[in-house]
């Protein structure tokens, strides 16, 4: 199973990081398998980091194989939607940007990817018209609309099938919007996409 993860793909978010500059083509990075965490299992808060940050994203869970998927045909390839959390090393990535590192560090240890169940996108008009939120200890601290992805599901499933083989169960973070934070033990976050709560874990 792979996890990809959207970067840069909501305007205001890229302003809060000052990334003022409108992407060409999707961005993109892989987290590791066992950055996955679900079942509303806590998030313990690792040792190597003094600013884990949120960034809560809409996730996409791809059903068949596919390859060179032209994005008019994006569409058949999930059916199903979830919501994430793409937990940020934010100190330890402000040195690999300094470096031009890689950034897996910062972005793919291990329960870095807090996962919800997930919900047909079927119950939806468009993947492309979804409300979502994150609140941390009952306030809202996060809200995105996917109509405001810089790029769509289907744009960012075609272009990623260029260079990879999708397959049955890979996820794909879709970017996350204005409002990133950090956390600290002893938070409780509860996602949102709608009304429906689709996680709720806490920060050990």
């Amino acid at each position: 199973m792979k996890i990809f993860a959207i970067g840069w793909n909501y305007k205001d978010h890229n302003k809060e990081l000052s990334f003022n500059e409108l992407p060409e083509e999707p961005t993109f990075f892989l987290k590791a398998e066992t950055a996955l965490l679900k079942d509303n299992k806590p998030f313990y808060y690792p040792d190597f980091s003094n600013q884990i940050e949120y960034e809560v994203e809409l996730v996409i869970r791809i059903n068949k194989l596919g390859k060179g998927i032209d994005e008019q045909f994006a569409h058949r390839y999930y059916s199903e939607i979830g919501l994430g959390i793409d937990f940020t090393a934010r100190d330890l990535q402000k040195k690999q940007r300094e470096s031009g590192g890689p950034w897996e560090i910062c972005k793919s240890f291990d329960n870095s990817a807090p996962v919800s169940h997930f919900i047909p996108v079927s119950q939806f008009e468009s993947v492309q018209n979804i409300n979502f939120r994150l609140d941390i200890n009952g306030k809202t601290v996060q809200q995105g609309n996917t109509a405001n992805m810089i790029f769509s599901v289907d744009k960012i499933i075609s272009y990623l099938s260029r260079f990879f083989l999708l397959k049955m169960g890979d996820l794909i973070f879709t970017g996350t919007p204005v409002g990133v934070g950090p956390v600290k033990v002893g938070d409780r976050l509860q996602g949102y996409i709608e009304n429906e709560l689709m996680f709720d874990f806490l920060i050990k």
